[in-house]
């Protein structure tokens, strides 16, 4: 029941944007993955810093627990910060940071490379070592990703929670990871309002009997309860005699890590369960990510590249913190929400900041097309050479928007699909590729994907299936902390030798993929299984429509009827004339079966802090049921 997009929807890369791509064939270096895929990585991995070479690249005689660059040793912040010390890159601009308020802070490579050094010489003085872990909950200010170096850079284990996640949330991952130091923040700010993170860390230290030293940085300047013996200053900490090496420099030495040794831990958003801890290491990671970054998006030396997530993201741990530094690029970072004080926010920031390449959430766009054409029309966006689309499947209508509106016609859109587990894009477009709206195209080289169906056998052309991984991949998740029996149960036991996404997605004639949402986001109608990313896309084409959310609901004759939650753009009301409308607007362009039994209009629909819609909560409300845990429910 799916749509396949019309051959003439398709849209050629500009000669220009082809002319400078650092990969100007895709067919070129897939090939070359397929055909050699340890000697593919090996020659990623050439370009990093090693103390010791690794003696193999691949380790994978114990599926599913794959190793990569085994016997390597490095450190992903000799990469990211201690190399560019030595070149003219020691001057250039690292971070570029703006706060919700208008603060602006800057810091070249050296003077990051400083600020992380101090710390890192802080967290050893409290007797942070190689393998503690140290969780992090702060708003998206600098400190944030210093102290994620930093803890790297002495071998310790970051566990970055969302600044927005409740006491709950916060105190269970605290208590799974078992940290003795927490860092956190007065307050943050977000949409004119401060954010209260240390009141809820203090609330979920009452429950969490590990934490030792908690260390708080002044954002907000509100005052917070500050125990003796328990809680510090960073700005305190960073001006002791501790925060200097023995020379009286700011200077601290790199831990060596073996490419296996964890880097971090990362809670997934516990939609579905308990949240899990997935661990990523420092080798394969750091191959996988800068490889990815510098191939999709194409950093040159001169742009300025703005991933518009938030560090405590994977997004965010990959592609703002670790990512942009290990190719020595700059990166622009906002503090606050897109639309305050004003919808023109990220418009005229793009125009302030000269940013090149924009890599957001659909959930963003859809939200910015609300507001109209006229609040971006008004700012320059010539700077922008490419966009990207990160976190769900991104509808037609808001991909052509984003194409047409911010892009204008000129940057071409890099759909990424990829998870919290693979650390890595997967299947994206380079900047070579003809884009398909809707599509993420194909797999990126080296990845080899495939559609099944419930019996591992793969399904036809235009078919929906169950999206799976067919190669490890050197950013992949290791394991999950302290489960490993979950790790093999939950990836790798439905369809033997594949990683198992979650996903449903389907391929078309041209080996594109089109990826319909995760499996339990399938609605099953009179024995047809309907995507509700696919009705959701269907309904925001509509141009009364800004967002939508599907869920199915028992019906005694067809199993399951569809029932839509839609919220409406600026200008539209609610009527049953524009309900009739929508309902027979979504079998136009699906076809009769998908239909929705009922349009709910509302205000708002319930979603993670990540920007994904929590179907859970509508159909357990639907159906009175118990809502389950809400600890990730943005609002």
């Amino acid at each position: 029941m799916a749509t396949e997009t019309p051959a003439q929807d398709v849209y050629a890369p500009a000669p220009g944007v082809v002319a400078q791509a650092n990969i100007k064939s895709y067919a070129e270096v897939a090939q070359q993955a397929e055909h050699d895929l340890a000697g593919f990585w090996a020659e990623r991995a050439e370009e990093f810093v090693w103390y010791k070479k690794w003696d193999k690249v691949l380790d994978d005689s114990n599926p599913p627990f794959y190793k990569w660059f085994v016997g390597g040793k490095t450190n992903v912040v000799a990469n990211c910060l201690d190399i560019h010390q030595t070149t003219w890159r020691r001057n250039k601009l690292a971070l570029i940071w703006e706060g919700e308020d208008g603060d602006l802070r800057t810091f070249s490579y050296h003077a990051l490379n400083r600020e992380v050094c101090r710390f890192a010489n802080v967290l050893r003085s409290m007797g942070v070592q190689k393998g503690d872990r140290v969780t992090i909950y702060m708003g998206r200010v600098p400190e944030l990703p210093i102290a994620m170096l930093a803890c790297a850079k002495v071998g310790a284990v970051h566990s970055v929670v969302y600044g927005g996640f409740s006491v709950d949330a916060l105190a269970s991952r605290i208590e799974d990871s078992e940290s003795h130091v927490a860092i956190t923040c007065d307050g943050g700010y977000m949409n004119g309002k401060i954010v209260e993170l240390k009141k809820i860390m203090d609330e979920a230290l009452k429950r969490c009997a590990t934490v030792e030293q908690v260390i708080v940085v002044k954002r907000s300047g509100q005052p917070v309860t500050m125990e003796s013996g328990r809680d510090y200053w960073y700005h305190d900490l960073m001006n002791l005699p501790v925060a200097r090496a023995n020379n009286g420099g700011y200077k601290c030495s790199t831990e060596e890590m073996d490419a296996e040794d964890p880097l971090y831990l990362l809670y997934t958003s516990g939609t579905t369960g308990k949240p899990k801890a997935i661990l990523h290491t420092h080798g394969g990671y750091m191959v996988g990510i800068a490889t990815t970054l510098k191939w999709v998006f194409d950093i040159k030396e001169d742009d300025r590249w703005w991933c518009a997530a938030d560090p405590g993201w994977v997004t965010g741990h990959s592609y703002i913190v670790y990512g942009p530094l290990l190719l020595g690029a700059t990166s622009f970072m906002y503090e606050g929400a897109p639309t305050y004080p004003y919808p023109n926010r990220w418009w005229s920031m793009i125009e302030k900041y000269g940013i090149n390449i924009l890599y957001a959430a659909p959930t963003a766009i859809r939200g910015l097309m609300r507001f109209g054409e006229a609040w971006p029309n008004r700012h320059d966006l010539s700077s922008l050479r490419l966009l990207g689309s990160v976190g769900e499947p991104i509808n037609p209508e808001a991909w052509r928007w984003y194409y047409r509106v911010i892009g204008k016609e000129r940057a071409p859109i890099m759909d990424t699909w990829w998870q919290t587990e693979t650390g890595m894009f997967m299947i994206t477009p380079l900047p070579v590729t003809p884009l398909k709206p809707g599509s993420a195209t194909k797999p990126f080289p080296g990845v080899e994907a495939d559609v099944l169906s419930e019996e591992g056998k793969p399904v036809a052309e235009g078919e929906e299936g169950y999206l799976v991984l067919k190669k490890p991949w050197p950013a992949m998740l290791r394991t999950i902390y302290k489960d490993p029996e979950r790790y093999v149960q939950q990836y790798w036991r439905k369809f033997p030798g594949a990683y198992f996404t979650g996903d449903s997605a389907r391929k078309d004639r041209d080996g594109y993929f089109w990826i319909i949402g995760r499996v339990d986001d399938v609605i099953k109608v009179s024995g047809y299984r309907l995507g509700t990313a696919e009705i959701e896309s269907a309904l925001v084409s509509h141009p009364a429509v800004a967002e939508a959310a599907a869920i199915g609901l028992p019906h005694e004759v067809r199993g399951n009827a569809i029932h839509a939650y839609v919220l409406l753009r600026t200008g539209h009301e609610p009527s049953e004339q524009l309900n009739d409308e929508l309902r027979q607007h979504v079998a136009h362009e699906i076809g009769p079966i998908a239909r929705p039994e009922k349009i709910n209009f509302v205000n708002g629909l319930p979603k993670t802090r990540s920007g994904k819609i929590m179907r859970r909560v509508l159909r357990a409300r639907a159906l009175g049921l118990p809502e389950g845990d809400l600890t990730t429910l943005e609002d």
